[in-house]
């Protein structure tokens, strides 16, 4: 009888080890999954950021002959300009 307890509380110990080792296992899991998602969350965010400066660029190039002329005094305020309401106020300055 005095086997059968000393090998129910060898077990149980044993038992304990294995399920602690097993939370270890499930937290090192959850912690590299973790690590996973935020990386792949940082290279969506540059991807998202390459994405927007590459388009603003477009635009500036695209934008780029109509505000020239403007600037150097050849053109009148580009049509299609952000705010129209500044357009008189800004080509008599640029005529001044």
């Amino acid at each position: 009888m005095t086997s059968l307890f000393t090998q129910e509380v060898h077990l149980s110990k044993r038992h304990e080890e294995i399920v602690s080792q097993r939370l270890m296992l499930l937290q090192k899991m959850k912690n590299k999954f973790g690590d996973q998602s935020t990386e792949r969350a940082s290279l969506q965010a540059t991807e998202t950021m390459l994405s927007l400066e590459t388009r603003y660029w477009a635009s500036v190039e695209e934008h780029v002959p109509k505000w020239e002329q403007f600037l150097l005094g050849k053109a009148l305020y580009p049509i299609g300009a952000e705010s129209q309401s500044e357009a008189p106020f800004v080509q008599s300055e640029a005529k001044s």
